[in-house]
């Protein structure tokens, strides 16, 4: 039994995707616990076929892949039963004002079944926890070194407290162990600036994050419709993008690292 007070049943869903993407990406799993009124709760869980690959990086975050969904039903013809569980629901989720409700009602424009929202009231579980419970500095502050940040926002003093924290995760996490989804073990944070560079910054190719590298060590584009795909592939067969990128409000060093690729491709012949 539930606590929540209700006039209406709440539905909280979580969508597992190909990727990001809302107008390209597919859902691959939507797990859904609908609150009702009377305090009980139906769990509802799913995989779908996407009708397209799984990258491999989205498979190796939520661990499913290609095979696992190969003869699941498609979103289709899973669309009508799913509305009709969710009609009269609020909905609820993790950031799922942002994602999860947005590619939700995409998926059903596209097999053209009607999910209105107007009369929905959503919550995002995300935005209350961000809002109760600060994630800046001065929270990081009062949490790793259990001091007030006095004088936030001078330069002086947030670098300094910066300089502590990282010195009070070092202390509070060094030897600490976490599991990942597929079951390994690592104890990610280390009193060496490599690991810790590994841990937060492997993945930049351009400090704008219009780049980044794959779990291959590929650079990948990460924003539009190109997202995920290698930039030496974009390069090569579009090469109109490179001029469009080169040409439009993006910055320096973004221009710069798309120029080193291209040039490394091209000596690469």
């Amino acid at each position: 039994m539930h606590t929540l007070h209700l006039k209406k049943p709440i539905a909280f869903f979580d969508l597992e995707t190909t990727g990001v993407n809302i107008v390209r990406d597919r859902i691959v799993e939507i797990s859904v616990v609908k609150a009702l009124v009377n305090g009980e709760t139906e769990i509802r869980t799913r995989r779908i076929n996407p009708e397209m690959p799984i990258p491999l990086e989205s498979s190796l975050i939520h661990g499913i892949y290609d095979e696992d969904v190969k003869d699941a039903p498609t979103f289709k013809s899973v669309a009508k039963n799913l509305a009709s569980f969710l009609e009269g629901c609020d909905l609820a989720g993790f950031n799922s004002n942002r994602f999860d409700i947005p590619m939700l009602v995409e998926e059903f424009l596209r097999v053209g079944v009607d999910f209105d929202v107007k009369n929905r009231r959503m919550v995002d579980v995300q935005r209350i926890y961000h809002m109760m419970e600060p994630r800046n500095l001065s929270a990081a502050y009062k949490f790793y070194c259990g001091k007030t940040l006095n004088n936030a926002h001078s330069a002086e003093a947030d670098t300094i407290a910066t300089f502590e924290v990282l010195q009070g995760q070092i202390e509070k996490y060094q030897g600490v162990t976490i599991t990942d989804s597929h079951g390994k073990v690592t104890e990610p944070v280390k009193n060496d600036i490599a690991v810790l560079h590994e841990l937060t910054a492997s993945r930049i190719v351009d400090f704008a994050g219009r780049m980044v590298y794959n779990d291959k060590g590929e650079e990948v584009f990460n924003f539009g419709k190109h997202n995920g795909k290698r930039v030496t592939d974009i390069l090569k067969n579009e090469p109109s993008f490179f001029d469009w990128m080169m040409k439009g409000e993006f910055p320096l060093d973004t221009k710069r690292k798309l120029t080193e690729i291209k040039l490394r491709g091209l000596t690469q012949r």
